[in-house]
């Protein structure tokens, strides 16, 4: 699959041409430039959620059971279409397929980011949620290492760092869609060419993740 700047430009262009909804050209955009699978997510208005069920335990928050998977690799046409049986839908991304999650509180993400980006070391997709978390886009199989790269730094407890990785089985929402009635979810820094498709290894990011996560936590 190629990635160029002109077919994102022809996706959003597209999407303006055919009056498409925000989030109809922001699944086009993953599922055709960045090879992302994308999956229909409920919405939350007044605590109640879109899935119909009133004892949901994540109103807005997680997928829509009877909506299919849009795969990588759908063009704008086929995701127009796929979109249009499931009007208003969040759009929500599994993890663990093409990338794992490392999520720290959003003040401790943006201050980690700060500090990584001055190092100069590589860095993928890092969104920011409404109730105030990071998410930081790794490579597949980084919530399964999380507790050993920990340790081998010299955090023998990590759940005392609030860092967390999330892995196969889970769901995130993208921006720019609600999540859970809060308010959008929005990047804090967007995918790009040179990071969508092959995330970085967890490990290059951990060690300022977990000492910020620290920081933070002490002096809360």
């Amino acid at each position: 699959m190629g990635f160029t700047i002109g077919g994102i430009r022809e996706i959003r262009a597209g999407a303006r041409r055919r009056g498409r909804s925000s989030e109809c050209t922001a699944v086009a955009e993953f599922t055709g430039l960045w090879g992302w699978d994308v999956v229909p997510g409920a919405r939350a208005a007044a605590g109640a959620c879109s899935c119909g069920r009133a004892d949901c335990p994540a109103p807005g928050a997680h997928p829509l059971d009877f909506a299919p998977q849009v795969p990588a690799g759908a063009t704008l046409d086929e995701v127009g279409k796929a979109w249009s049986e499931v009007p208003g839908a969040a759009v929500m991304l599994p993890v663990g397929q093409a990338f794992d999650v490392v999520e720290v509180s959003e003040a401790a993400g943006r201050r980690a980011l700060v500090r990584l980006e001055r190092m100069g070391l590589p860095l993928g997709p890092v969104t920011a949620t409404p109730d105030g978390r990071a998410h930081f886009f790794v490579a597949p199989g980084a919530a399964a290492d999380l507790p050993r790269l920990l340790y081998r730094m010299g955090w023998d407890d990590s759940s005392a760092l609030d860092l967390l990785g999330l892995g196969p089985g889970t769901y995130i929402t993208a921006p720019p869609s609600d999540r859970g009635g809060l308010g959008p979810v929005r990047w804090l820094r967007p995918p790009a060419l040179d990071s969508a498709t092959a995330p970085p290894a967890a490990r290059l990011l951990l060690g300022t993740l977990a000492y910020v996560a620290h920081r933070s936590r002490a002096r809360a």
